[in-house]
């Protein structure tokens, strides 16, 4: 396209052809020379000015023509870059006459016209117009290339052929080979064609995947954003409720404690007044009338009025109800997430089998802790039982979504996934281990994260060590998924395939290792 355009730009917009002695008039439009000198000499018979044939700006007298040679050298640079776009032209027209035909023997060109008087003897080669003579000649015999050798896929010449480097080698002529190799050109054009539109489809594919993705994203915000609304809403209920009980209790305390002041008040008023009148007899200095002052003292004894009588906050009370509302709310909160259309993934009751345990293998009594031991058990041998050191779970999986944690902190080393129920136990060497065929799929701990399927490893980046792994198998979709536990959470892998018979949790235990079901 650029090379087009370029093209397009170095041509004379009078004979449409690469600039040939490009030539500028003052008005700054550039022409072959042969070309301008040709109009101008058409305008000095015609007209009594001159005028230039783009823009039409007129000239009294004739306009002088200056070689512009920058742009000569840029017209050579892409003749000499671009030899495919160079126009040939009729050896013996003058004016040039575009060539229909070059003859590889007489190395010239011709027009229609000359070419009707050229020879019509078989060595003079006609082909395609061409100013590249020598690179149809053999360079080491000077002659016209003519077979196709298919022993050394070389293009040679009847010398190469009769006594040169391909003397007695299989050769077809050029027609031949060519047409041999366009055909071959087109299976492979019809194969690359079908891959094209499989890789468009695919393309298709993954934007439509794209567009889904990023529509089902903003339904999940906004089913998020409803659902923590909803708690927040629930949350806030139990708050304002606990809140106003509080309030309750503390205006209850603070009216019945005002209640008491008031009282208690009045009876210090009642006692000063008392005071009062008693100091006021013990001034009086005649005895007969100090003993004829009546003075009643029965009335004076406190009433009750001390804070245990005020009551207390009652807290108990309060944590009752906080305990109870979050109770209420933690079983609102599967409601609210089923309502907002979220799986409950609720942990699985994963159990180790411990007929499937290889005698390396210590299963714990509640069947949830496989630990390596050096003295071996002794199990009978099942054809359940593993020759490697492994162990899957007691439940199968062939339908639903089911959700198991692994705590892998008491091991250096790790490998933990799921295995088809018919794979092969009793193999001694890797084949049957988990990750290492077709029918189970792991994620391990060695030198490095990694996940395992058919023996192929993906190797996973993790800052952070792992304690804890979350698994999650959701059988009809074909997912089993592994995430990272510890902060922050993460998902590791994600495996997408198509289950066909019953899965187990799988186990392998190194030396030195405990792994257990949370």
């Amino acid at each position: 396209m650029a090379t087009c355009s370029l093209r397009e730009e170095l041509s004379c917009s009078i004979c449409l052809n690469l600039y040939k002695e490009p030539v500028s008039l003052k008005c700054g439009h550039n022409f072959c020379r042969d070309c301008i000198v040709t109009v101008l000499n058409t305008k000095k018979r015609k007209a009594t000015s001159y005028s230039c044939p783009e823009c039409r700006e007129k000239y009294t007298e004739r306009p002088p023509l200056e070689k512009n040679r920058k742009l000569c050298n840029i017209v050579d640079n892409f003749r000499s870059a671009h030899p495919e776009d160079t126009e040939v032209f009729c050896t013996y027209c003058n004016p040039p006459v575009s060539a229909t035909k070059s003859c590889l023997l007489c190395e010239a060109s011709f027009c229609n016209k000359h070419l009707r008087n050229h020879s019509k003897l078989a060595e003079h080669i006609l082909t395609d117009p061409t100013t590249t003579f020598e690179n149809r000649k053999c360079s080491i015999h000077k002659e016209i290339l003519k077979y196709y050798c298919t022993e050394d896929s070389a293009c040679i010449c009847m010398s190469c052929w009769v006594a040169g480097d391909h003397k007695g080698h299989q050769v077809e002529l050029l027609n031949e080979a060519s047409e041999k190799k366009k055909e071959k050109l087109k299976d492979v054009t019809k194969k690359l064609t079908n891959e094209r539109q499989e890789t468009e489809k695919r393309i298709q594919n993954l934007e439509n995947h794209r567009t889904g993705e990023k529509r089902k994203a903003v339904a999940v915000t906004g089913r998020v954003t409803e659902l923590f609304r909803d708690i927040r809403r629930h949350l806030d209920n139990v708050e304002k409720r606990i809140l106003t009980e509080v309030s309750r209790q503390e205006e209850k305390i603070s009216q019945s404690v005002c209640d008491m002041i008031q009282k208690l008040e009045t009876q210090k008023n009642q006692l000063s007044r008392k005071i009062n009148e008693m100091e006021a007899i013990c001034k009086i200095t005649d005895p007969l009338t100090v003993l004829k002052k009546e003075v009643i003292i029965d009335d004076i004894i406190p009433r009750s009025g001390d804070v245990r009588d005020a009551g207390c906050l009652d807290e108990g009370m309060i944590s009752q109800m906080l305990q109870r509302g979050l109770l209420h709310f933690t079983d609102s909160l599967i409601d609210m997430k089923i309502k907002r259309q979220f799986s409950v993934m609720e942990k699985s009751d994963i159990l180790l089998d411990i007929k499937t345990a290889n005698n390396y293998i210590i299963i714990s009594q509640d069947l949830k802790s496989a630990t390596y031991t050096a003295k071996p058990e002794n199990r009978p041998d099942v054809p359940e039982r593993f020759t490697s050191r492994q162990v899957v779970s007691t439940q199968s999986f062939s339908s639903g979504r089911h959700y198991w944690e692994v705590d892998v902190s008491g091991a250096k080393e790790w490998l933990i996934g799921v295995v088809s129920h018919s794979m092969e136990r009793k193999i001694n060497g890797n084949e049957s281990f988990i990750g290492y065929n077709n029918k189970s799929w792991g994620l391990t701990q060695r030198d490095t994260l990694a996940t395992k399927h058919n023996n192929s490893d993906i190797t996973i980046d993790s800052k952070s060590s792992l304690k804890t792994v979350g698994i999650y198998l959701d059988y009809e979709a074909g997912r089993l998924s592994f995430y990272q536990l510890c902060d922050p959470i993460r998902l590791l892998h994600t495996f997408t395939t198509t289950f066909t018979e019953p899965l187990h949790a799988a186990f392998f235990v190194f030396e030195n290792s405990t792994i257990r079901i949370i």
